[in-house]
């Protein structure tokens, strides 16, 4: 099992600029990538970025692409999301992921580990 727990959201005006963080713990060592994705109320839980486990690769959709950052900490087994020049269309639950198959994959059906999520507001 892996634990997954999300924290860094809040409310921030158009513009500004959040980091979330994700702290991985348990059986780490079976994972072979990270992610992150987001839910507005209402919709389906949408991609954002992914990083592989080594830190080596990293994912984005294009609506953050240029925007957001996804990073690995130190330890490994910490993962951030940068997120500046924040919309109003950024306001969601924004979740943390784990994978433990090599396949990469922006579904959130190909991730095997949840965190609780945690709210980001973007007001205009």
């Amino acid at each position: 099992q892996v634990q997954l727990v999300e924290s860094g959201g809040g409310l921030v005006q158009a513009g500004g600029s959040l980091r979330l963080s994700c702290a991985a713990s348990g059986r780490t060592f079976s994972m072979y990538r990270m992610g992150w994705f987001r839910q507005a109320p209402g919709k389906e839980r949408d991609f954002v970025a992914a990083i592989s486990w080594s830190g080596g690769n990293t994912y984005y959709a294009d609506s953050v692409k240029g925007r957001f950052t996804i990073s690995r900490g130190n330890p490994k087994n910490t993962v951030y999301l940068q997120m500046n020049s924040l919309k109003p269309e950024d306001t969601a639950v924004y979740y943390c992921a784990a994978a433990n198959v090599v396949t990469m994959t922006m579904n959130p059906k190909g991730y095997d580990y949840w965190g609780q999520g945690t709210q980001v507001t973007v007001s205009s």
